[in-house]
């Protein structure tokens, strides 16, 4: 039938019933899931569902996008079905007294895209059975190619004073061909799960294994106060990182180059960078591109 999900065999439908059962639960974080056949991004979705006020703990995942976003606008998009795009709103400046958890200072609302990352790492080594590294600060790799991204947009309060909420989405190639990979303006390579080797590409098990994963470690690191040192992300973070270690060039919004090489990643998750200069600290919002 034209237009059924089921022409493809390889790339058969989610099924929203079966993931809201697995993964909804009445003290979160995740509360409500919404699964769409298609949609422009599901990060611009999110946004405007934080803005109408939505609580934290909202999941959007989308079988097609065809508009979505990276870091500085490029455009994201994937056959049908042939990836996993999923946003999710939190809100960690909001106190959670059933969960005995304080309002996390924005100081520590760089670590969740690098939060993310590692809940990647974890479910394509789980399911996947490959091998993974993050690129800083949003880049899952395989082999040196991108296989997933991961973009964190605030969004402001609805009035002076109140915490913005932070909505994380993920991008991840799972089935695409070869001639279906998009083109990288940022000069890396793409790949897919499939095409490197993955022992599993389903991607309903792939998709819970994903957001177990983040709600696990955003449990922690709400337990430690937004702390990453204390719970534990910081050193998964670096356990994962291919960029620490190795010479870089550092691309500046006001058009500098600064080169040198990655020695870590701070307790504010900010890239340290040892060059002629001496050493600097980089947020993710002051780089254009780390090569």
């Amino acid at each position: 039938m034209p237009g059924s999900p089921y022409t493809d065999l390889d790339r058969p439908p989610l099924s929203a019933a079966r993931l809201r059962r697995a993964l909804l639960a009445p003290h979160g974080p995740w509360r409500r899931l919404e699964l769409r056949a298609e949609t422009g991004s599901t990060n611009a979705d999110v946004v405007a569902a934080a803005r109408a006020g939505e609580p934290e703990g909202l999941v959007v995942v989308a079988e097609r996008q065809t508009a979505g976003r990276g870091r500085r606008g490029r455009i994201w998009q994937s056959p049908p079905r042939a990836g996993i795009a999923t946003s999710v709103l939190l809100r960690p400046g909001e106190a959670v007294p059933e969960r005995g958890w304080s309002p996390v200072p924005p100081v520590g609302y760089g670590w969740l895209p690098l939060l993310a990352g590692v809940a990647l790492v974890e479910a394509v080594a789980r399911l996947a059975e490959l091998e993974a590294g993050l690129k800083w600060p949003n880049d899952l790799l395989i082999d040196g190619a991108k296989c997933a991204g991961v973009l964190a947009e605030a969004v402001p309060g609805a009035s002076p004073g109140q915490p913005p909420a932070i909505v994380v989405g993920i991008g991840l190639n799972v089935t695409l061909r070869a001639d279906e990979l998009p083109e990288n303006p940022t000069g890396l390579p793409a790949t897919s799960l499939q095409l490197a080797g993955a022992a599993a590409t389903d991607r309903d098990p792939l998709l819970r294994a994903l957001l177990r994963s983040l709600a696990d470690w955003y449990d922690r690191w709400r337990d430690a106060g937004g702390d990453a040192v204390a719970s534990g992300l910081r050193d998964a973070y670096l356990a994962g990182c291919a960029t620490v270690g190795r010479q870089v060039r550092v691309l500046l919004p006001d058009g500098r180059e600064v080169r040198g090489t990655a020695t870590g990643v701070d307790p504010d998750g900010q890239l340290l960078v040892d060059g002629p200069e001496g050493q600097l600290r980089l947020a993710a919002g002051d780089v254009l591109h780390v090569r």
